[in-house]
């Protein structure tokens, strides 16, 4: 369960920063895609370690 969950986090994030970035240009939304990302797939399997 805990990689199912990075796995949509890091979806998640990265099509968040993504998208943010988009609106300045294509290498700032790859930068914050990255960053999201990472933070998505942290989130998501501290979730998984907090409540299941």
């Amino acid at each position: 369960m805990a990689k199912i969950l990075g796995f949509t986090g890091s979806f998640v994030g990265g099509s968040v920063g993504w998208w943010l970035g988009a609106f300045i240009g294509t290498m700032t939304a790859f930068s914050l895609s990255i960053v999201g990302t990472g933070v998505g797939l942290y989130a998501g399997r501290r979730i998984a370690a907090d409540f299941l």
